[in-house]
């Protein structure tokens, strides 16, 4: 069973702009810090943005400024809107839940398939 649908990637020129959307289910969506990881060709996942069930924000320093991430908890979605694209971000970005299971069971993670991001001329 997905749980996390990605859209939204794609070819942007350098400076341009994309949004990426993760919908997920809604039993998952309530209860889970909401991220945006990528992974680029030969290099390891990273983080790229983080928000909370309360809307606190986090950013990688390398987007801080460019990038925002947002959740519609009536949508069960959370967003990436990118900005001033740079080449160094094209990447395989994926969606990430986090969810709380309580104080016994812990956390529970899932992960979107992921969609392709490139930035070229």
């Amino acid at each position: 069973q997905v749980q996390l649908v990605e859209s939204g990637g794609g070819l942007v020129q350098p400076g341009g702009s994309l949004r990426l959307s993760c919908a997920a289910s809604a039993y998952i969506f309530s209860s889970s810090t909401m991220g945006w990881y990528r992974q680029a060709p030969g290099k390891e996942r990273e983080l790229v943005a983080t928000i909370t069930t309360g809307a606190n924000t986090n950013y990688a320093n390398s987007v801080k400024g460019r990038f925002t991430i947002s959740r519609d908890n009536a949508k069960n979605t959370v967003y990436l809107q990118m900005n001033s694209l740079k080449p160094d971000d094209t990447a395989v970005y994926y969606c990430n839940a986090q969810q709380y299971l309580g104080s016994r069971n812990g956390y529970a993670n899932y992960w979107g398939q992921g969609t392709q991001v490139t930035i070229s001329s």
